[in-house]
This record gives C-alpha cells, structure tokens and sequence, in this order.
C-alpha cells in the first residue's frame, strides 16, 4: 500500500521583534503599554512541547485589534520549569519577542523605532523568519 504525506506550506504573515532586557515581563508590558499606546494583557502561560522534552511554560501577554495582534513572549521558560531551551533557540541572548500580526509592513518598523527609545531595553531587532527552524510554533 502506497503511503502518502501531507505537506502543509504556512503564510507566516507575522513579524518578530527580539528585545534584550533585565526587566520582569509584567514591566516590559507595562513599558509597551504606556510608551507603544498598547494594551498588552498577562494570559496563561504558553506551553511548548518539544520532542522527547518536558514541556515548557512561557509567559506570554496578548492584544487584539481590529486589525491584528500584538503578542510578547518571553523567550526563556520560567526558573522552575524543568526545560531550559528557548522558544526561539536561535536567539537565546533575547529575552523577550514580540510578535506583530498586521497587514500593514511599516508597523514593525514604527515599533522597532520605538523600542530603540526606551531606556530600559538594551537591544531591539527584528528576526528574519528565513532563518527560524522554529517559526512553525508561531502559528496559533
């Protein structure tokens, strides 16, 4: 019997941006929130199952517009999780990452240039999808 695959090619209409802080996730919020005009809300932590790995516990804050999302996560797991790899295991000198899901491109470049003005974050940048193994437990 001939077995065939399903081969599924996703549209990653997302953008991310990796932030380098000492601060808490609930401050970063609250600094995107006040400086970005957001209303970014704390959710339940987001659990990643990797293969042959205890599952992992992020945290994660989330808002919804009209015409997109705004999602902060942060990209080590939490000091009591028994997995330590990041969510994005090819930045782990980021602390945190930003999802942007707009239609319009210059979003992220207006947030990137905003992140750069705030004190407490020491870098910002965008993370080219090409290069993520890892893009695929982005997709909600």
């Amino acid at each position: 019997m001939k077995k065939s695959r399903l081969k599924i090619d996703y549209d990653y209409d997302f953008q991310l941006i990796g932030i380098a802080t000492t601060l808490k996730g609930y401050r970063l919020a609250w600094e995107l929130n006040n400086r970005l005009q957001l209303h970014l809300v704390r959710q339940p932590d987001l659990n990643v199952h990797n293969k042959g790995e205890h599952p992992a516990q992020y945290q994660y804050y989330l808002q919804e517009t009209a015409i997109g999302h705004y999602r902060l996560f942060r990209n080590k797991p939490e000091e009591n999780d028994a997995a330590k790899w990041a969510l994005v295991q090819e930045h782990t000198h980021f602390d945190f990452i930003l999802m942007i899901e707009m239609d319009a491109e210059d979003v992220g470049k207006q947030v990137l240039e905003q992140l750069k003005n705030i004190p407490s974050i020491e870098l910002a940048a965008f993370i080219p999808l090409s290069s993520l193994k890892s893009k695929d437990d982005f997709i909600f």
